[in-house]
């Protein structure tokens, strides 16, 4: 489900589906391709390096910004995450939520982006300032947001329900049978690891 985040922002995916479905009417737009675009990334774990990984079969530079540089990763690096958003047309958030990152979607990064920028978050909700993501989308600041999170949940801002530019998720991104599946076994082979007092095979640190 989280490539509709990410192909919606950049068309008019929804309002053409709904012409058609209710109206019949065949309606033909101009919509911006994903292919070769700059792609930022804020948190290259598991989930970010995934992105990166698919991003790059579209033939997209990739970029990030994380607490420390990955020396394993031949991406660019960026240390100050205003440097990364003014480098990159689509700023994938996929970081863990702390006192650091709570926020790190802020005015400045939004601006730093720009009116060309699109901004998607599969991480967590309070990882962006969404009143200042709100008016940029309305003051045509940033052009569009694919959202699976919110600060909030299940609230959220009315602002964005309205607005063609603007895909939501109700944090259903990672819902499919074979995710599920995955999860359940990993959670297994965890309590099976440290049974046997053996290394866990996803500790929190």
């Amino acid at each position: 489900m989280k490539p509709a985040c990410i192909a919606n922002p950049m068309g008019h995916l929804p309002q053409i589906w709904e012409t058609l479905k209710l109206e019949f009417i065949w309606v033909c737009t101009l919509n911006r391709q994903f292919s070769g675009k700059s792609i930022g990334i804020v948190g290259l774990g598991r989930i970010g390096s995934a992105i990166a990984k698919r991003a790059e079969a579209f033939g997209s530079s990739i970029s990030y910004h994380s607490r420390s540089e990955k020396p394993e990763s031949n991406y660019k690096y960026y240390s100050n995450i205003i440097d990364l958003a003014t480098n990159c047309q689509i700023l994938f958030v996929a970081c863990a939520l702390t006192k650091e990152t709570h926020h790190i979607i802020d005015r400045k990064v939004i601006d730093a982006l720009g009116p060309k920028g699109i901004i998607i978050n599969i991480g967590r909700g309070a990882h962006i300032d969404e009143p200042e993501l709100v008016s940029a989308l309305l003051e045509g600041r940033l052009a569009g947001a694919g959202l699976d999170v919110f600060e909030h949940e299940p609230e959220v801002p009315e602002e964005l329900l309205g607005l063609e530019n603007v895909v939501l998720q109700p944090h259903a991104g990672s819902d499919t049978v074979e995710t599920s599946v995955a999860m359940s076994d990993l959670v297994i082979d965890n309590l099976e690891a440290c049974f046997q007092n053996k290394p866990v095979l996803t500790p929190v640190i």
